[in-house]
């Protein structure tokens, strides 16, 4: 590929020309798979070019580490290399997040279904911002106590991390219920009109359900937050 401005000739599609200052693509999509990564250049409303990052995870923990962050910083250099002025995201979420922390770039969520054609279809519209508040901060309200102990506070703070949650609003206790189940159990219901959720956490006879305040904007983004906090609490062996 040449550079749209001079024709020097680029390394690798989508680059930013260093010759005129220029760059060749204004939106970058990636989709994450543990394994890989699928970076795809737009220019306005065209597909340059998909360039593939893979790696082998390893197994044990100390290697694991040095891998993920390798494999982050190779798709972070493939971004750089780009100069975007938005980067849209998907998939593995381990990935995701050290990638993230490598870049800085505007850097944005979106769904995990075909998400090049998402970003396409909805150029100019706004999509779900990332929150940069560390996650301890986005605890507040006027209720403090948390059930179901140290599970209950691991399943606020999987919630808390997602890059979409603004703050966390905890409920008030019902002690008054029927408990059938043991330990600790989680799950996130259905959004509102303006994407916000609520976090049901159940331990026993006791029932606390706590607000969500997402980016999203209405049902739609929503349920998109909503399906991935289920899936985190899924992993983390929370969900209800």
């Amino acid at each position: 590929m040449d550079c749209r401005r001079c024709g020097t000739p680029l390394e690798r599609p989508g680059d930013y020309c260093l010759v005129c200052n220029t760059a060749n693509c204004d939106t970058v999509v990636i989709e994450f798979e543990r394994d890989r990564a699928d970076v795809t250049m737009l220019g306005e409303e065209t597909v340059i070019a998909t360039t593939t990052v893979t790696t082998v995870p390893e197994e044990s923990s100390e290697a694991h580490v040095v891998e993920l962050r390798n494999f982050a910083g190779k798709v972070a250099d493939e971004i750089r290399r780009k100069r975007p002025e938005t980067v849209f995201a998907t998939g593995n979420r381990d990935v995701l997040r050290e990638t993230r922390a490598q870049i800085h770039y505007e850097f944005y969520r979106v769904a995990g279904e075909r998400p090049v054609e998402r970003v396409l279809d909805k150029r100019g519209e706004r999509s779900l911002e990332v929150v940069e508040t560390p996650p301890r901060e986005k605890i507040g309200g006027t209720h403090s106590t948390l059930i179901g102990g140290r599970p209950g506070r691991k399943a606020i703070s999987v919630v808390a991390d997602h890059p979409h949650v603004k703050k966390i609003i905890p409920g008030p206790i019902d002690a008054g219920g029927t408990g059938s189940q043991s330990g600790l159990r989680a799950k996130v219901t259905r959004a509102d009109n303006n994407g916000n959720v609520r976090l049901l956490l159940r331990d026993g006879s006791s029932v606390q359900e706590n607000r969500i305040v997402t980016t999203a904007m209405d049902v739609e983004t929503g349920e998109y937050v909503r399906d991935d906090l289920n899936d985190a609490l899924t992993t983390a062996e929370l969900r209800e």
